[in-house]
């Protein structure tokens, strides 16, 4: 059994792509994270950057004690090994797909997250930093809109972790700026992936979370998600 410590965001749903893809059992534990969840003695145990998602496999590989792990990259990667499957055994078509699975977690979700951040959540429109990220933003589609010519995947014919960590933050493409038709080989890649089973049955488990705290509204939830108001 997998406990997954999960909130609905990219970084999260990443994950439940990737448990829905194999079928493997997982429990959701909430982390609402416009509440603080995130600073909570128990949940650092597990995750001592007080960031979600994280794991706990009550059943490793090695058979001893349950195995925590913290940082999505580094749970899809756990998750895919465990497995066997979303990555490859072959040492130059393993190498590819963790050259895009760090692509993302190095830089595509960290400017779209600041994309996110001025655009919608920021208590004042600062216009450089808007400008600044929305460019980034556009010119990290475009390296994806190529890389994805000729290609159904990001590492060519096979779904894999890499496509799984870079859909999410895809997902809110409008609220970044950007329409998917200038982007024809992303959006085509996008609409394979939005399609598949697996993936429907991972965005309805955000239907399943209550108390969604409105970032736009609210100020204490909004100290708490950007470290405003967290406790050393």
């Amino acid at each position: 059994m997998i406990d997954l410590h999960y909130w609905p965001t990219p970084n999260g749903h990443k994950i439940t792509l990737l448990l829905e893809e194999t079928g493997l059992p997982y429990r959701l534990v909430p982390v609402n994270i416009g509440r603080g969840d995130q600073f909570q003695p128990d949940f650092l145990a597990i995750s001592p950057n007080n960031r979600m998602p994280a794991i706990v496999d009550t059943a490793p590989a090695d058979g001893g004690k349950p195995v925590s792990v913290f940082e999505s990259g580094a749970i899809l990667l756990y998750l895919a090994e465990k497995t066997g499957r979303f990555l490859p055994a072959a040492l130059r078509e393993r190498k590819t797909v963790l050259e895009w699975l760090f692509w993302q977690v190095g830089g595509l979700g960290p400017m779209l997250g600041q994309n996110h951040h001025f655009n919608r959540y920021a208590p004042e429109k600062i216009p450089y930093a808007i400008e600044r990220y929305v460019k980034e933003t556009r010119r990290l589609y475009g390296v994806l809109d190529k890389r994805l010519e000729g290609r159904a995947f990001i590492a060519g014919t096979d779904y894999t972790i890499a496509d799984m960590a870079a859909y999410p933050w895809i997902v809110p493409h409008a609220a970044q700026g950007m329409a998917l038709e200038d982007f024809p080989h992303l959006e085509a890649w996008f609409a394979r992936i939005r399609d598949r089973a697996a993936t429907g049955r991972a965005y309805a488990l955000a239907d399943t979370i209550g108390d969604k705290p409105d970032l736009t509204t609210d100020e204490e939830a909004r100290k708490l998600l950007f470290g405003l108001g967290a406790k050393r």
